[in-house]
């Protein structure tokens, strides 16, 4: 569901409790997203303001996103003007998806000031917007100037100027029966688009939520029953309306995973989703959009490693296939050689300038062979050349065995680096990614760091219910310091079978490792790994003294010959309630 005026109603409601509270830091950790710290007597929170094109919202979160080295010229003028600022009020003009910070503030010569920060949800024209007491705009996230519209231009020093209203209801400011007579001359609609249309703030699944089992029916054909239905239903939006009364309500889909939310019951889609009341707004908003967003922002930062993964791997499966195309013809060298034995065996009867040769093949209970000759050349000289041919194939095939081997190693290789990357989450480990791929030799001219001065992450930390600890690897050399040198002998190892993802560690502390830990770990282990969707994941362990690094082998590959395997199912909820933070 997109965040509509009414949700966003509901949400003003919860965030009136940072009211009175002080500006502490401003952070914008991407080019679409800034966080706000607040602190009040109650505690420090920290307010998400995001615009991002499939995810708008404001909320308190507890998901904060991480913070680049540097901060953009936006956040460093948020910081200058809002900073020790106090949060006063927060409005918003009916139903639309428009919220108003107001901060009192102080400017450079020690004034008070009145300063107001928009945020405006509407999709891909979402913004955030800084103006003062006058309403001119002191900068904006998003720049409009007149080449993008030229209606509203958002530039520093330009007037503020709200984008122009919808002619819709409010349902606060118009009575259930004006609203339904504004329905009903929409007679050649369906009702759902006629309420949308009609009502301020709701968005499509809001509008069908009202008109319930009459949604898809044109509003000419719905009874009065039905407008009686949906008479009783905008009485109860009205109420949740004016008295903040929503409940914050999620749907999950069968593998766990947020499917969509509202401010009521949603029951549309029967019994096919599992329903969550969470408790509060923002705690539906964090899990609902903290999962995707992640995703998007760690393919952002790491774009340039995705597109460089992309290409090498590109590279060397298309190197591969030629590489075995060459081998499969290098299968017919002894053809070749036997060609060349039997033009020597046959010499004496053979002239020069002859097209092919059909000689007797002993090879072949002396069936007749026919083999191409070359005109100008002696039968002696053609068998010579047979020969070299024989020896150039066998010789191609030593090494292209050798070859083929080395790329379907460097391609497992590069699987295990994209799904690090796919799974990172931070700034720091994404650098990780970048520093093992330049020691790899994929990243060219580093800028050459003093390894003292590199922060190393620790590996992720579980505790299984039975008080084990469970260590994983973020990426493949930390892969290979936690099995090679971490882990004691008699920890157990565990990894997905056959598929990339990360090396997983049960500290055993000299105790005997029950089965429960085991199968617990094994989840953790399928859950960071290429495989964490799947319904069902083969996962291997042994103890980490059968572990062996074959020379040469790239980071993060060892092998093992004496294991067991177990199947599990990854869970998010479960993993994450085994976290150690």
């Amino acid at each position: 569901m997109a965040l509509d005026g009414i949700f966003l109603n509901q949400i003003k409601s919860e965030l009136q409790d940072a009211i009175s509270a002080r500006v502490e830091k401003v952070h914008q950790p991407s080019r679409e997203e800034l966080v706000i710290h607040l602190r009040s007597k109650s505690g420090a929170k920290k307010l998400l303001l995001s615009i991002r094109g499939n995810s708008p919202r404001i909320h308190f979160t507890e998901h904060a996103p991480e913070n680049p080295a540097k901060p953009p010229m936006f956040c460093m003028l948020m910081r200058k003007h809002l900073v020790n600022s106090q949060l006063c009020s927060i409005r918003q003009t009916g139903l639309d998806r428009i919220l108003y910070l107001d901060f009192d503030a102080t400017n450079e010569i020690g004034d008070r000031v009145k300063l107001t920060l928009s945020i405006e949800i509407m999709a891909k024209y979402s913004n955030i917007i800084l103006f003062d007491e006058n309403n001119r705009i002191i900068d904006a996230l998003k720049r409009v100037d007149l080449s993008q519209s030229q209606v509203r231009q958002i530039l520093p020093g330009f007037p503020y100027i709200a984008p122009p209203e919808q002619c819709k209801l409010n349902i606060c400011e118009h009575s259930t029966d004006n609203i339904i007579s504004q329905i009903k001359l929409l007679e050649s609609k369906t009702l759902s688009s006629a309420v949308l249309n009609t009502l301020q703030g709701a968005s499509p699944l809001t509008c069908r939520e009202l008109c319930g089992e009459h949604a898809e029916l044109h509003v000419d054909e719905v009874s009065e029953k039905g407008f009686e239905a949906l008479s009783n239903n905008l009485d109860l939006l009205r109420e949740i309306v004016t008295n903040g009364s929503g409940i914050p309500f999620m749907l999950k889909d069968k593998d766990k995973k947020p499917f969509d939310f509202s401010f009521m019951e949603i029951k549309q889609y029967g019994s096919k989703y599992t329903p969550e009341v969470k408790t509060s707004f923002s705690e539906l908003l964090d899990e609902f959009y903290f999962e995707c967003d992640r995703i998007e922002r760690t393919r952002q930062k790491g774009h340039d490693l995705v597109k460089l993964l992309e290409s090498a791997v590109s590279r060397t499966s298309k190197k591969l296939d030629l590489r075995r195309a060459e081998l499969k013809n290098c299968a017919d060298r002894e053809k070749l050689r036997i060609s060349a034995e039997l033009i020597n065996a046959n010499l004496y009867r053979l002239e020069k300038g002859a097209l092919f040769y059909d000689l007797e093949n002993y090879y072949d209970n002396n069936n007749i062979m026919r083999i191409k000759a070359d005109p100008s050349k002696s039968p002696s000289a053609n068998a010579q050349k047979y020969f070299k041919d024989y020896r150039k194939a066998k010789t191609a095939e030593q090494l292209l065995v050798g070859f083929i081997a080395e790329g379907e190693q460097e391609l497992a290789y590069l699987e295990t680096v994209a799904d690090s990357l796919d799974r990172a989450s931070t700034q720091a480990e994404i650098d990780e990614i970048r520093n093992e791929l330049a020691i790899s030799g994929f990243v060219r001219n580093r800028t050459k760091v003093n390894s003292k001065t590199i922060k190393t992450l620790p590996p992720m930390e579980y505790r299984t219910s039975d008080g084990f600890r469970v260590l994983v690897g973020r990426n493949n050399i930390q892969n290979d310091r936690l099995s090679l040198k971490t882990a004691a002998k008699n920890d157990m190892w565990l990894h997905t079978q056959k598929i990339p993802g990360s090396h997983v560690i049960i500290v055993s502390d000299n105790r005997e490792i029950s089965d429960d830990a085991i199968v617990e770990a094994a989840e953790i282990a399928a859950y960071h790994s290429k495989a964490r969707f799947a319904k069902l994941v083969p996962v291997d362990y042994t103890p980490v003294k059968n572990l062996k690094k074959p020379q040469g082998a790239p980071p993060g590959k060892v092998i093992y010959h004496v294991y067991y395997s177990v199947n599990v199912t990854p869970e998010k909820i479960k993993v994450d309630e085994k976290e150690v933070k």
